[in-house]
C-alpha cells in the first residue's frame, strides 16, 4: 500500500494570519510529505507494507515508527484545524468542565502543557478506556495511542509548526491556533 499526503479540508492559505501560507508550504507541503515519502520507502517489502498508518504506529519501532507516527500525528493535527471557528459543542464543554473545572481552565492547562514541552513534541487531549479526559504531552514522534489512550485533539509544538510566523514565541502560536480548532471534530471523537 502506498501512503499519500492527505488532502486538507481548506486551502493552504486559509489559516492565515495565524498560520501563514509559507508555514503551510513548509510544514504541510515539505515536512509532512517527507514523513509520508520516508515511510513508503521504509515499509517497501516489509511486514508493514500493507498496513494502515495507525496500525503501523501500534506495531512498529525505530525509523518506521517515527515516520508513521509523524505522518499520523500531522494528519490528525491538520484535520483538526479550521479557518471557520465553530463554537464548542455543549457535550464537549460539559466534559471539559467536569474534568478541568471550566473550559477556560482546560485551555489554560492545555496551553501551559504545550508551551512547556521541552524540545520537539505534541500536546494532546486524550480519553482513556474509562472515558476520563487528560492532557498528555509527547516527545518527538510519540503518540498516546501506544499508551492505550484515544486522541481527541493535538497541537504540534515542533518548531517547524510555528517558527516562520512566531520565531521563538511558542506561547503566541498556541494562543493564535486555539481559534482555529474545529471543536465539532474534537467533540465527534469523544
Amino acid at each position: 500500500m502506498v501512503h499519500l499526503l492527505s488532502e486538507l479540508p481548506y486551502g493552504k492559505d486559509a489559516l492565515a494570519p495565524a498560520i501563514s501560507l509559507e508555514t503551510m508550504e513548509y510544514h504541510y507541503g515539505k515536512h509532512f510529505q517527507a514523513y509520508i515519502d520516508n515511510l513508503n520507502k521504509l515499509i517497501e517489502g516489509s511486514p508493514y507494507e500493507d498496513m494502515e498508518i495507525g496500525e503501523i504506529v501500534m506495531k512498529a519501532g525505530g525509523a518506521i515508527f517515527n515516520n508513521a507516527a509523524q505522518a499520523w500525528n500531522h494528519d490528525f493535527y491538520f484535520q483538526t484545524l479550521t479557518p471557520s471557528p465553530v463554537e464548542m459543542p455543549e457535550i464537549l464543554a460539559e466534559k471539559l468542565e467536569k474534568t478541568f473545572g471550566s473550559v477556560q481552565d482546560f485551555k489554560s492547562e492545555f496551553i501551559k502543557a504545550a508551551a512547556t514541552v521541552f524540545g520537539s513534541g505534541w500536546a494532546w487531549l486524550c480519553k482513556d478506556k474509562e472515558e476520563n479526559l487528560s492532557i498528555v504531552t509527547t516527545q518527538n514522534a510519540d503518540n498516546p495511542m501506544t499508551q492505550g489512550l484515544k486522541p481527541l485533539l493535538v497541537i504540534d509544538v515542533w518548531e517547524h509548526a510555528y517558527y516562520i510566523d512566531y520565531r521563538n514565541r511558542r506561547a503566541a502560536y498556541l494562543e493564535a491556533i486555539w481559534n482555529l480548532i474545529d471543536w465539532e471534530k474534537v467533540s465527534s471523537r469523544l
